[in-house]
C-alpha cells in the first residue's frame, strides 16, 4: 500500500493542474489521502521489530516525491529565493519590494521574465518600460512579510546553493527538514513509551510531499522548531524547558504561526504548585529569542521588519469578517460583527483549559487541542498552514484531527472552481469539525467504560 501511495503522489506531483485542472488536482490529492489511510491501516499489523524501518522507509520515498516537478500549487519559495539573494547582497529583505528599481541589479530571467516568457500563469507583471516585464513572485508591490529566522534560513540557502539551481535547493532543504521532523518525532515517541507508528500520520501523510516539499514552505522549519520546543519542554528540569522555551521562540521567529502552540507548552501552569515558574521558565527565554531574532533587522533596516503583516491580514478578511471567508462556521450560526468577539472567548477558553488542566509532560496534547481549534473557528483558505497540526497528531496521536488538514486543501484548491468560497470552507470544515467530536465521544466513552466503578462520578 505504502508503493501504490508513493506511486499516486509522484502523478498528483507532476500534475501542473492548479490552473488548468484545480478539481482533477484534488481528486489525485484526495486519492492520495486515502491510500494513506489505508497505508496507516496497514501500519497496525506490521510487528513490532519491523516498526521502525518500513516508517523510515516510507517516509524516504514519500518525501522524495516532492522534489519530482517544480512547485505545483505556491509560488512563495520565489519569494524565499529573492530574499536570499537580497541578504547575500548585502541588502536587508525588509528595505525593497521586489519591484524597486533600486534591487533591479539582483534580477535573473528566471525570478524574472521578460517578453513572451510573462504570458505565462504566476507571473505578477511590474514596471519595466515597452516590453514586458514580471516576475514569478507573489505581490512584488510589498516588501517581504517573513520573521528573521526564515530570512536566515533563505540567505543560508542562497549562501550554499550552486549558481542557477533556482528553485530546487529550497525543495532539498525542505526535504531535509521533513525528515528532521520524522527524525524528531520518533525521538520523543520513544523516549516517552509511545507507539512509534503516530510518526507515519506525519511521515506518510500527502501533506508533507506536497506542501512541506515540492513548494518548500518555510511554514516546515517553524514545525520542526515546534515540535523539537514541546519534547524538551516535556522533559524534567528547569534548565530543558528553558531550552524548550528558547527553541518555541525560534519557531515563532520563523513563522508567527507557531504561537499557538504555547499555550500548550504551559498545560498544567494554572494547576498550582511550581507550574507559574515552570511556565516562566519557558515564556521568558522565548519572549527574549524572538526580540534577540528581530533586533539585528531593525539596526540594519531601514524599512518596517513586519513587512507585508498587516497588508495580509486585511487581505485575508481576519479584522473584517463579511469581506472574505475567514470564521466560517461561526458566521453560520453568528452575525458577522459578532465573529471575532466569539473567537476570542471560545480561543481564550480553550486556552485556560488547557492551561488548567492539561498535563504538562505531555504538551503536544495541549498545543494540539488549542491549534485544532484555532483552525476550525478561523477556517484559513491556505493548506500549508495544517503542516504545524499534523505534526502535532504524530506526537499526540489523535488522527481525527487530520480531517482540518484536508478541509484546507479542499478549500485553497477548489474555491477557484467552485467559487462561494465561504460556504466551501464552512462545509469542508464544518465534516472535518464532525469527524472530531464523533471520534472525540467514542473516545471518551471507551474511556469510560474502562474506568473502575468506584472511579466514575
Amino acid at each position: 500500500m505504502l508503493a501504490v501511495l508513493t506511486a499516486v503522489l509522484v502523478l498528483t506531483v507532476h500534475h501542473d493542474g492548479y490552473h488548468t485542472d484545480p478539481a482533477g488536482l484534488f481528486g489525485r490529492y484526495a486519492a492520495c489521502w486515502a491510500l494513506f489511510a489505508l497505508a496507516l491501516l496497514a501500519l497496525r499489523r506490521v510487528a513490532g521489530a519491523h516498526i521502525l524501518p518500513l516508517l523510515l522507509a516510507g517516509a524516504v520515498a514519500v518525501t522524495v516525491t516532492g522534489l519530482v516537478a517544480p512547485p505545483r500549487t505556491s509560488t512563495d519559495s520565489y519569494r524565499y529565493a529573492w530574499d536570499g539573494r537580497v541578504q547575500s547582497a548585502g541588502i536587508s529583505p525588509y528595505d525593497h519590494a521586489p519591484q524597486d528599481p533600486a534591487v533591479a541589479r539582483l534580477r535573473d530571467p528566471w525570478l524574472f521574465p521578460t517578453g513572451a516568457a510573462c504570458a505565462g500563469p504566476d507571473r505578477a507583471p511590474i514596471p519595466g518600460g515597452p516590453v514586458p516585464h514580471c516576475t514569478r513572485i507573489n505581490r512584488p508591490a510589498v516588501h517581504t512579510i517573513y520573521p528573521p529566522v526564515a530570512e536566515v534560513y533563505f540567505l543560508v540557502v542562497d549562501r550554499l546553493s550552486p549558481t542557477g539551481a533556482r528553485h530546487k535547493p529550497l525543495q532539498v532543504g525542505a526535504g531535509l527538514l521533513s525528515l528532521g521532523v520524522t527524525g524528531a518525532l520518533l525521538l520523543i515517541l520513544r523516549r516517552r513509551g509511545r507507539d512509534l507508528r503516530r510518526a507515519a500520520y506525519w511521515a506518510w501523510c500527502p501533506a508533507v510531499p506536497v506542501e512541506a516539499v515540492n513548494n518548500a514552505h518555510v511554514d516546515l522549519l517553524g514545525v520542526l522548531l515546534a515540535v523539537i520546543g514541546l519534547g524538551l519542554v516535556a522533559a524534567r528540569g528547569t534548565g530543558r524547558r528553558a531550552a524548550g522555551g528558547l527553541v518555541l521562540g525560534a519557531a515563532v521567529a520563523t513563522k508567527l504561526m507557531p504561537a499557538v502552540v504555547l499555550p500548550g507548552a504551559l498545560s498544567g501552569a494554572l494547576s498550582g504548585g511550581r507550574r507559574i515558574r515552570d511556565a516562566v521558565a519557558v515564556l521568558v527565554p522565548a519572549a527574549g529569542l524572538v526580540l534577540l531574532a528581530y533586533l539585528p533587522y531593525v539596526l540594519l533596516s531601514h524599512g518596517s521588519v513586519l513587512g507585508y503583516l498587516g497588508g495580509y491580514v486585511d487581505e485575508e478578511g481576519y479584522d473584517d469578517p463579511s469581506a472574505g471567508s475567514r470564521y466560517a462556521l461561526l458566521r453560520l450560526v453568528l452575525p458577522d460583527a459578532w465573529a471575532v468577539p466569539v473567537l476570542l472567548v471560545a480561543m481564550a477558553g480553550v486556552c485556560l483549559y488547557v492551561m488548567r488542566r492539561g498535563d504538562p509532560h505531555r504538551p503536544w496534547s495541549g498545543a494540539l487541542l488549542v491549534t485544532g481549534w484555532a483552525f476550525a473557528l478561523l477556517t484559513p483558505g491556505y493548506s500549508w498552514y495544517a503542516l504545524l497540526l499534523i505534526a502535532l497528531v504524530g506526537l499526540d496521536g489523535r488522527w481525527e484531527w487530520l480531517g482540518i488538514a484536508l478541509a484546507g486543501a479542499a478549500v485553497y484548491l477548489l474555491a477557484p472552481v467552485l467559487g462561494h468560497r465561504s460556504a466551501l470552507g464552512a462545509t469542508a470544515y464544518g465534516a472535518a469539525v464532525l469527524l472530531v467530536l464523533v471520534v472525540s465521544a467514542i473516545r471518551w466513552q471507551r474511556r469510560a467504560r474502562c474506568r473502575p466503578p468506584e472511579d466514575i462520578p
